[in-house]
């Protein structure tokens, strides 16, 4: 049984000017051990993809047509709110693009990360290295080397003190890093990666990287890995799928697809990367593609 088996997944999106129809048939399937890339160009349909599997897309003005989203054989869609909140954060963690709107500038860093931590630690205290029976500051106490623990993880310096301080002391980067701390702080099964790196330095995207490939070699979860960066995808994936206009276009083995794409759209995204060898004017675009020559 795989960790996570997407079939047939139809999303809609209700607005002033009508219903329309967002995903088409998302089919993937994630086993212990993968990571996937998912790649396309922006309104390709990643995030909401990802957003789906952690049932973060408020319905309405989001409707599923059809299709399910089967995580460790039990089908996402059908499950009740309480399960679901029970599942986020402990066995599913969600690594979100914008640190800037998904971090309360009201609240400690410490705080909020705590929060999560203990939300984990109610569903298995053992992600806080305690029993069931534990008493509640041991909770809080536990909760916070915790939350200490991941903020190194990821590369915070002095992150004992700078627990107490708040977002806006935290450079872009910095924040960003919080955000991963905060997806992995309860040792999830499944990690959802929504552009990770972006407001990211090399130096620092490549720790975040090797940080994430660690964790799938040391606990032996599933990624999947959302990212308009290709090299990212080559570099640390295991598998990628193509996205375009709510559509998989092409997936597989990351080699395979990236050295013998089969799609002609997947054929032009490669294309439309610049080398050090790409003069002005040189560089391939995508527009003028119309959806109709890739269904």
């Amino acid at each position: 049984m795989a960790l996570l088996d997407i079939t047939d997944l139809q999303l809609s999106m209700k607005s002033y000017e009508g219903e329309t129809q967002i995903l088409h048939g998302i089919n993937l399937k994630i086993e212990r051990g993968e990571i996937w890339g998912m790649v396309g160009e922006t309104g390709s349909g990643k995030s909401l993809t990802g957003l789906s599997v952690s049932r973060l897309i408020s319905t309405p003005p989001g409707r599923y047509l059809a299709g399910s989203i089967q995580f460790q054989g039990k089908d996402l869609l059908k499950t009740s709110d309480r399960e679901m909140r029970a599942l986020r954060g402990r066995h599913i963690g969600m690594i979100f693009q914008d640190p800037t709107t998904n971090l309360n500038p009201v609240f400690r860093i410490g705080t909020q990360l705590v929060d999560v931590a203990l939300h984990a630690g109610r569903t298995d205290p053992s992600v806080l290295g305690l029993s069931a029976g534990a008493s509640r500051r041991d909770f809080k106490a536990a909760a916070r080397k915790t939350a200490i623990e991941a903020l190194e993880s990821v590369g915070i310096p002095d992150a004992a003190s700078r627990i107490d301080d708040y977002p806006h002391q935290f450079s872009g980067g910095m924040r960003q890093r919080v955000l991963i701390a905060m997806a992995m702080i309860g040792k999830p099964d499944l990690l959802i990666a929504d552009e990770p790196t972006t407001a990211l330095d090399v130096s620092v995207q490549a720790q975040i990287l090797r940080l994430i490939h660690e964790l799938v070699a040391e606990r032996n979860i599933g990624v999947l890995l959302i990212t308009h960066n290709l090299g990212v995808v080559a570099q640390i994936c295991s598998h990628v799928a193509v996205m375009y206009r709510g559509r998989i276009l092409e997936a597989g083995p990351v080699l395979d697809v990236l050295k013998r794409p089969s799609h002609a759209y997947t054929q032009a995204l490669l294309e439309s990367v610049p080398t050090v060898h790409t003069r002005r004017g040189e560089l391939r675009g995508l527009s003028g593609l119309s959806p109709e020559m890739f269904v």
